[in-house]
């Protein structure tokens, strides 16, 4: 089954998710551009529940949140019982998001972490299996 990724940001990360709509468009993976649509105000908690509605309405299997810091879009998403977004920085962190803590949303600070950096942990994010065995224990007791 082909994946179907979600993205969303608020101004802050306005720039960045355009870029990586660009580079889910040339790698042919379907997505869902939720918005912001320009780089003016906009209140990024809005944004994390357009993410959480296709989500659980299983519209998409990920989604990609981006605001300034990747921090208060962060805190957003994660009040959602069925969102695990993760913060990350680099490829690292986005390859042991998946693994050790079946992450569903990767988020990016759009003012912090560049493009390059940004599209090669997308694509490890979206090609990394959850490990399960014992960090499944640590995943139910989030529940």
């Amino acid at each position: 089954m082909l994946k179907t990724v979600a993205l969303a940001s608020d101004h802050g990360g306005y720039a960045l998710k355009e870029s990586l709509c660009e580079h889910l468009l040339f790698k042919n993976i379907r997505y869902i551009d939720l918005g912001t649509n320009s780089e003016e105000a906009v209140d990024y908690p809005d944004f994390a529940h357009s993410i959480s509605k296709s989500l659980k309405k299983r519209e998409v299997e990920f989604g990609v949140l981006i605001c300034g810091t990747g921090i208060g879009i962060s805190i957003a998403a994660n009040r959602y019982k069925h969102i695990r977004a993760a913060l990350v920085h680099d490829t690292s962190t986005a390859k042991l998001s998946r693994q050790h803590n079946d992450a569903n949303v990767i988020v990016f600070g759009g003012r912090l972490v560049n493009f390059n950096i940004a599209k090669d942990s997308l694509d490890i994010f979206l090609r990394t299996d959850f490990d399960g065995g014992r960090h499944q224990k640590r995943l139910d007791k989030l529940s």
